[in-house]
């Protein structure tokens, strides 16, 4: 029997007033930088467990990470697994609960690199073991050689419904420097054909509201819109997405965001605020791609590091490759 959020909505509620809202915020997982670095995501989620994840990497390009999350509701991540590419059955690291929702996390690297270090681009087939997840979202980190340095920054856990904050410090930005970000939301919903229901979060980007409609199941299989039912309630920010436009109606936003236009010449962080008034999705994946080298920094007590902190650093770095040059020539 299908159980519609709208349904699921209201044992969230009810939860959240019983135990309290738990408070936590998306965590540095990983930070990438090199030459060309460059990443890929996609997400996908069907009732029937089974669904496709498809992206673009170029041919040639060589894959450096690769991870699979899940999202599930009425249970924890740990209690399931999945297969990937017709790969064995594998299980996932728990992010965290968000009220009764929860995301986790798999290397697939081992899975995904010896297919895409030879051939460019991707279609690979995820299964599910339970109908308890929603979805699946896939980000690849791979470099062209090509580009100059950016950095790849993936953040992951769940954002407090009730509200949240985590930061990002880059290098003074310039009117050349890029920065975007997607999101990836679990038991996603807003209304048949995303139209509106009130069950979306709110998201702002150093203090400028940015969307007060992300979420709602943009990368489901089926349709009609009635099929819009636990098991298919899943949206990732993803390679095939435009950027969304600023303050979106919830059908135009994809959760994928450039957000060059909040962040000022010469800024040095990136504050990201997030809300879920419905107290019924689970932010649980931040991936950026900024331009140059970057700095993550997450919870509550951080410190941005000052730019000067970064020079030294690339400083200290450049020093020690001249070192490894003279005692090889030595």
């Amino acid at each position: 029997m299908k159980m519609f959020k709208l349904l699921g909505s209201v044992a969230a509620v009810a939860a959240a007033l019983v135990a309290g809202q738990a408070h936590a915020s998306l965590l540095s997982f990983q930070t990438l930088s090199g030459p060309g670095y460059m990443v890929s995501t996609s997400g996908c989620g069907s009732t029937t467990q089974a669904c496709t994840l498809s992206g673009t990497v170029p041919a040639g390009a060589t894959i450096v990470a690769a991870y699979l999350y899940t999202s599930t509701f009425s249970g924890g991540a740990a209690a399931v697994t999945s297969t990937l590419n017709g790969s064995p059955s594998f299980g996932y690291t728990p992010l965290g609960f968000n009220n009764f929702l929860e995301a986790g996390r798999a290397d697939v690297t081992s899975i995904v690199k010896p297919v895409l270090d030879v051939v460019g681009g991707y279609s690979f087939r995820v299964t599910e073991s339970s109908f308890s997840q929603d979805g699946e979202a896939l980000v690849v980190v791979y470099s062209d050689g090509t580009a100059p340095v950016n950095t790849i920054a993936i953040l992951d856990g769940f954002s407090a419904s009730g509200g949240d904050s985590f930061t990002l410090g880059i290098q003074p930005f310039t009117a050349t420097s890029s920065a975007e970000m997607r999101l990836g939301i679990g038991f996603s919903f807003d209304g048949a054909g995303c139209t509106g229901s009130g069950q979306t979060s709110q998201v702002t980007v150093n203090g400028t509201r940015i969307t007060n409609n992300a979420g709602c199941n943009d990368d489901k299989v089926q349709v009609p819109f009635e099929n819009d039912a636990d098991g298919n309630l899943f949206t990732m920010g993803g390679d095939s997405d435009p950027f969304s436009p600023l303050l979106p109606i919830t059908a135009d936003d994809h959760e994928r965001y450039n957000l060059a236009g909040q962040i000022a010449l010469g800024g040095t962080s990136i504050q990201v605020d997030t809300l879920n008034p419905s107290h019924d999705d689970n932010i649980f994946l931040a991936v950026f791609k900024l331009s140059g080298q970057a700095t993550v920094c997450t919870g509550p007590n951080c410190a941005v590091p000052e730019p000067m902190s970064l020079v030294l650093v690339g400083l200290g770095l450049a020093g020690l490759g001249v070192q490894r040059k003279l005692s090889k020539r030595a």
